[in-house]
This record gives C-alpha cells, sequence and structure tokens, in this order.
C-alpha cells in the first residue's frame, strides 16, 4: 500500500502539472470501488477548476474552487497517471479530462482505493479523516508530542505506529525503517518509548520519510510516480524486505530477522534494536 512518501510524491507531481487546471469532462467507467463513488462525481467535477493539491497522512486531497474535495485514497494498487494511463493498461476506472488537454487517470486493478467528496469548511470532520493523529512531517511533531500519544500503551511499539490514531500516513516499510534508525526493539511496549526514546523516534521518522520522498517513494510492487517513473528508496533499506541480509549498521551475526506482528512482516536488527 502506498504509504505518506509515494502519496506526497505524487501530490507534487500533480501539483507541477495540473494545478490550475479546469475539469472539462469526467469518465467513470467503474463506481465500485473500496466503497462506491459518489453517485454525482463526476456532475460536482465537471467545470471546477483545481486551486490546489493536499495530503492527509495517505490521503491525497484534490481541492477544487466552489469549496468542494475531492478525497483520493490509493489502496492497496491504484495509480494515477498523467496525460493517461500507458497505453493497453486495464483496470483504468476513472479519468479526469483538463481544458488544457491533461487527462489524469486513475488505474486500480484490485479496487481497494476509494473517492470521495467533501465541503472544505468541514473537511476535518470526515469521517475518513477526522480521527487521525498528527502529520509526522509537520512542525508540531516532536519527541514529546509523540511520548504523549503513546503514553499507557500496551501493545508492542510497531503496533502503535501503524495506528493512524496515533501518527498518519506511516505505514510497514517507514515504521521498519524508523524504528531500526532509532535503535527501538519492534517488540518494545509502546508505552515506554518516553522521553529521549520518543525524541530519537520522532526524529528517525522524519528523516526516512523526508530521505523517501526525495528518492520519489519506494516501488515493489505497483506504486509509480504520477508521471508514470519508478521510486527508488527500495534501494536504500536497512532492513526492511532484507531478512537474513548484515545489518547495515552494526556486526551482529544474526543479521537483520523477519517477524510477523499483526500479520504483517516486521524487519529489525536484535543487536541494534532493543
Amino acid at each position: 500500500m502506498p504509504e505518506l512518501p509515494e502519496v506526497e510524491t505524487v501530490r507534487r507531481g500533480l501539483a507541477a502539472r495540473i494545478a490550475g487546471r479546469r475539469i472539462t469532462h469526467v469518465t467513470v467507467r467503474r463506481s465500485d470501488l473500496r466503497r462506491p463513488l459518489p453517485q454525482d462525481m463526476g456532475q460536482v467535477l465537471t467545470g471546477r477548476a483545481v486551486q490546489s493539491f493536499g495530503r492527509r497522512g495517505k490521503y491525497l486531497l484534490v481541492h477544487l474552487d466552489g469549496g468542494r474535495v475531492l478525497i483520493v485514497h490509493l489502496g492497496m494498487s491504484g495509480r494515477l497517471f498523467v496525460d493517461g494511463a500507458p497505453s493497453g493498461a486495464a483496470h483504468e476506472h476513472v479519468v479526469l479530462h483538463f481544458d488544457d488537454g491533461a487527462v489524469l487517470s486513475y488505474v486500480d486493478h484490485r479496487r481497494f482505493g476509494l473517492m470521495d467528496l467533501a465541503e472544505a469548511a468541514r473537511l476535518d470532520d470526515h469521517v475518513l479523516l477526522s480521527a487521525m493523529g498528527p502529520e509526522p512531517l509537520g512542525t508540531a511533531f516532536d519527541g514529546p508530542a509523540l511520548a504523549a500519544r503513546l503514553r499507557g500503551k500496551d501493545t508492542p511499539i510497531k503496533a502503535a505506529l501503524l495506528d493512524q490514531r496515533v501518527v498518519a500516513g506511516l505505514g510497514n516499510i517507514y515504521v521498519c525503517e524508523a524504528l531500526y534508525y532509532a535503535g527501538l526493539s519492534p517488540r518494545r511496549r509502546a508505552g515506554s518509548v518516553q522521553g529521549r526514546r520518543a525524541v530519537r523516534l520522532a526524529g528517525a521518522i522524519k528523516d526516512v520519510l523526508e530521505a523517501a520522498i526525495a528518492a520519489g517513494g519506494s516501488s515493489l510492487r505497483d506504486y509509480v510516480q504520477a508521471s508514470g517513473e519508478l521510486g527508488y528508496f527500495q534501494h536504500r533499506f536497512a532492513v526492511y524486505d532484507r531478512a537474513g541480509q548484515p545489518c547495515p549498521g552494526c556486526d551482529c551475526d544474526a543479521a537483520v530477522r523477519r517477524i510477523v506482528q499483526s500479520n504483517r512482516s516486521t524487519f529489525y536488527c536484535a543487536k541494534r534494536q532493543r
């Protein structure tokens, strides 16, 4: 599933190409994604100008004139292509056409993504966004803020960080990487991450996310940038998907380990991470 860096990379690509353009017509080929598309979505979008592209956690936000916002989640395999999907691409479910000839295509063969409409004035109250935690790249997110959200939690820190109510936008890849750089075991009780541990972890989360965005995200299976280019951060993984390989930060003889937590693979160094 695309995580914060992938969605942020897509947001930046779309903003550079489409911000300020007006939607001339909308083609909906399938309306049964993870949840049904709004019945009037095509009518609402047609004629609207794109004012800006935003992001909340893993959600892409398309701000339109007239006070409406299109909320997009890419799900497991959703992709957005500027100037149309690649030739022969199947599962092209929604297509937006713009006044300068640009075409934005949403392709999703698993149909786990979604689109919804919201009023900009009440966006924070939308059911998809209202319970989300702070943005990890925001100025308000730091060690004390993270410690406060983890205080009293008995779940493993890995599970706590995957909870979008604790921190918005994190997923399996970047939680594994951030815990590695913070030197914290994924098994550690979340509530014990206080003080200096929380400061280290908050800093590691920011550093990992910023590095991933600079690399265009991570392309493992379906994710590509809006231009169709791959991301490159997967070549810089310290532990994710590297089970059995040497830890890049120490001389451990056990190498990178893989365990399963909450039905997800976790990768870590047992010597470095405590």
